[in-house]
């Protein structure tokens, strides 16, 4: 009886601690569960969010200071810096919008959710960077061929300094949020923020030009600006049209082969495909496993091999991860070998 009753209890408390366990459990959820992974997806937004708030109120006390001073001086130079400041305020709200539209969940016609919204806003920001640097081209050739006289020079250099400070802030924040949380779009908003900043240099150096009496220094200045303008634009487009064909780092690629070889019973890799949705990474791999597994043992294996992953490739928050076997017993995908076309 005692023998019987100390079985019975012993196996009483084994059921206990694994219930305990698993109440511990449904109130502390894996960081790798669905609903967990949404979080880091919505703190990445309000940190863009908090980035774009910031800086649009800089830019926008930055273009009041400016366009006081050019109701005083009547700067047809510094007109155009204070039009760039209120132009690069405004993007905020295309990035705005796609922030929040990247919050709303997948459905059955967004089964990837709203994150693209930020490439398509990152095309908004390359083409108001374009039309900025034309208007400063425009500018700077009009000012060659008709000269006019700046008055108020001190007070228009001094506004020229609080247009680049506010804007070399904003593109800072802007430019480290991008690439703290990925968004390309932001970092090109950030890119944009900078050129504006070179523009508010271009009126500086413009006015100190026509204190000694050279009237051409400030359109000279802001040719070379045009100029510099038009490789920003350059860089920024080709970011986005890369984010935009689904381009990422070919190091991640050989980070995930590499994660994916390293997890106990993979043995070997097929193609690993990546895409950026947003600010976060997708993926997909193929990884070769042992014939003779189980369906219960290759999908647990898929599972670590989707872990593995999550974990060696920064902002990726899911993977499809597709089990092949080793040729000993026939090529797995021979019913698909008439489709020229499929991914391999």
């Amino acid at each position: 009886m005692s023998h019987h009753h100390e079985h019975h209890d012993g196996s009483f408390r084994t059921r206990l601690r694994h219930r305990l366990g698993r109440l511990a459990h449904a109130f502390t959820p894996h960081v790798h569960e669905p609903a967990a992974k949404v979080d880091p997806v919505m703190e990445t937004s309000r940190q863009g969010m908090r980035t774009l708030w910031l800086s649009l109120g800089v830019l926008g006390l930055t273009t009041a200071v400016q366009a006081g001073v050019v109701a005083l001086s009547g700067s047809v130079a510094l007109l155009g810096d204070t039009v760039h400041n209120a132009a690069d305020a405004l993007t905020a709200v295309p990035l705005g919008v796609a922030f929040v539209l990247g919050r709303r969940a997948a459905n059955r016609r967004y089964t990837y959710g709203y994150g693209r919204a930020e490439d398509l806003a990152g095309i908004v920001v390359v083409l108001t960077i374009a039309a900025s640097c034309a208007l400063a081209a425009y500018q700077a050739v009009d000012r060659l061929l008709h000269p006019r006289e700046i008055s108020q020079l001190w007070a228009v250099a001094g506004a020229a300094v609080v247009g680049f400070l506010g804007n070399e802030w904003v593109a800072r924040q802007r430019i480290r949020t991008g690439r703290r949380i990925g968004s390309a779009a932001l970092v090109a908003d950030g890119l944009h923020a900078r050129t504006d900043g070179f523009t508010s240099l271009a009126v500086l150096l413009g006015a100190g030009g026509a204190a000694i009496g050279w009237e051409s220094a400030d359109p000279v200045v802001g040719l070379l600006i045009t100029a510099a303008i038009l490789v920003v634009v350059r860089d920024a487009a080709r970011e986005v049209c890369r984010r935009l064909m689904d381009s990422v780092d070919p190091a991640l690629v050989d980070t995930a082969h590499g994660a994916l070889l390293g997890v106990p019973g993979v043995r070997g890799t097929g193609q690993v495909r990546m895409r950026w949705i947003g600010h976060a990474l997708r993926a997909e791999a193929d990884i070769v496993v042992d014939p003779h597994l189980s369906v219960v043992q290759a999908h647990a294996l898929a599972v670590e091999a989707e872990h593995a992953l999550i974990h060696a490739v920064p902002r990726l928050t899911a993977a499809t991860v597709h089990i092949d076997h080793t040729a000993d017993h026939g090529d797995p995908h021979a019913a698909l070998a008439h489709h020229p076309g499929r991914a391999g």
